[in-house]
């Protein structure tokens, strides 16, 4: 897949990450899949203009810390149960884009045991704010 940073509106920025986060979440539109929780695999891309996120002093506080992905994901499980990926990708794309460092940002999602003869299905969304 070619990297987004060859978007024009992203050219100035840096990609952080999170790989194959994997939660357990209730999640389908079957009745065999309202029962329990299925695994889910999640990744993440957030793009930050260097301008706001180069740090001088070295410290924490100067970047995006990986904990807002992980405890933004989090959140959004609590909420209960989703019927599609779709929806749980929009979900989490529209809070990564709520910070405010945050330019851009791809979310996919993936359901590994579905089927035994592929890896997974999944979706992907990738969205840019208008402004920053």
């Amino acid at each position: 897949m070619l990297s987004a940073l060859h978007h024009p509106k992203l050219a100035d920025c840096r990609r952080l990450f999170l790989r194959n986060y994997e939660v357990m979440i209730n999640i389908g539109v079957h009745d065999f899949e309202k029962k329990g929780e299925q695994r889910v695999l999640i990744n993440v891309d957030l793009y930050i203009p260097l301008a706001l996120s180069t740090p001088m002093d070295d410290q924490l506080e100067e970047v995006v810390d990986y904990d807002f992905m992980r405890e933004t994901i989090a959140r959004r499980m609590a909420q209960g149960h989703v019927h599609l990926q779709e929806s749980l990708c929009d979900d989490v794309v529209r809070a990564m884009l709520a910070h405010p460092k945050v330019r851009a940002a791809r979310v996919s999602t993936m359901k590994p045991d579905v089927y035994p003869d592929c890896e997974g299905v999944g979706v992907e969304v990738f969205q840019i704010k208008e402004s920053l």
